[in-house]
């Protein structure tokens, strides 16, 4: 009989008690892994990987688990319930994961879909550059062949763990003649090999949980080409629905996040009832469209735009009503 998804829910709770209980369960913190947090959450994707919770929806073979997209759902809602992180970082699990599923050939399921899962990879997202951003079919940055691979030359930004990464989904130029997104290949890219310059940069925090990378004639080998030549804009857009798509669960960490706040609010000696009670209404209200957002991806952009302008409402309102402590 298989496994049903309340079973299999009643089993991840158990695991995510016993973990928190015995110290290895990794706090939540979002999609952006903070650099201090780096080696909670590598032993933390281990521990979960060595007992059967990594991987729920991936193949048998490639070292998941091989049950429904439910299942994995299951444990997003339980690890947010907890407050726990359900993965190590989210440029492996979902996005380098998901595009070598989807697109990858067997050489490039059976080198890196295990390793990922058990930690033994941990991915960065090269695509942004200092002029393409959210206009990524402006990206500059050049592929030339060498006719056994290619050399890779420009900057990426923005790119959260790259400088624990020994892997990288990167988009280069490789057809200068062609216009927009027809001349861009996706690669899985080698951040040990030569060339390669990783410069994290200082956040008015004193953190540095983003990174530019410099790339200067950096190899990538033929075998390591994802999806066709030219043809890369079509990985990069399943793996950016899949990004989308994931912040459908986020509504469960936004209605503790309210809780919270409404219970500090009631004990503080700062009146802010009118403004908590309009932050609350919106909240409940995002959290509806974000239970949808997960069987609907055209909704992922605007919950993840509506998500972000909330969260940074709820901050400000924190601040004011609660003092250093919120």
């Amino acid at each position: 009989m298989p496994l049903s998804v309340e079973e299999f829910r009643r089993e991840a709770q158990a695991f995510l008690a016993g973990s928190e209980a015995a110290g290895i369960a990794c706090p939540a913190f979002g999609s952006i892994m903070p650099p201090p947090m780096f080696e909670r959450a590598d032993a933390w994707q281990r521990h979960c990987f060595a007992n059967g919770f990594a991987g729920f929806d991936w193949e048998i073979e490639y070292g998941g688990r091989g049950l429904t997209s439910a299942h994995q759902l299951a444990w997003y809602e339980e690890c947010a319930k907890a407050g726990v992180a359900p993965y190590m970082n989210i440029q492996g699990y979902i996005l380098a994961g998901g595009a070598i599923r989807k697109f990858g050939t067997e050489d490039q399921k059976e080198r890196y879909l295990r390793a990922t899962l058990a930690a033994d990879i941990v991915w960065c997202q090269l695509f942004s550059e200092p002029s393409a951003g959210s206009d990524l079919v402006s990206l500059r940055t050049r592929a030339v062949s060498t006719g056994d691979g290619w050399l890779v030359t420009g900057q990426k930004v923005w790119s959260s763990t790259a400088q624990f990464a020994q892997h990288a989904i990167l988009l280069a130029r490789t057809d200068a003649d062609e216009p927009g997104h027809r001349g861009i290949s996706f690669f899985l890219f080698d951040m040990a090999g030569p060339g390669v310059e990783v410069r994290p940069l200082r956040q008015m925090t004193g953190d540095s949980e983003f990174c530019e990378v410099f790339l200067d004639e950096a190899p990538v080998a033929p075998t390591d080409l994802l999806g066709p030549e030219n043809g890369g804009w079509t990985v990069a857009s399943s793996v950016l629905a899949d990004e989308r798509a994931s912040v459908g669960v986020d509504g469960i960490g936004l209605a503790r996040t309210l809780s919270i706040m409404r219970q500090r609010a009631r004990s503080s000696e700062v009146g802010h009832d009118d403004r908590l009670a309009r932050l609350n209404g919106h909240g409940l209200a995002l959290g509806q469209l974000l239970a949808r957002s997960g069987t609907d991806p055209l909704l992922g952009p605007l919950t993840k735009l509506a998500l972000t302008e909330l969260t940074s409402r709820l901050t400000d309102y924190a601040a004011d009503a609660l003092g250093p402590e919120g």
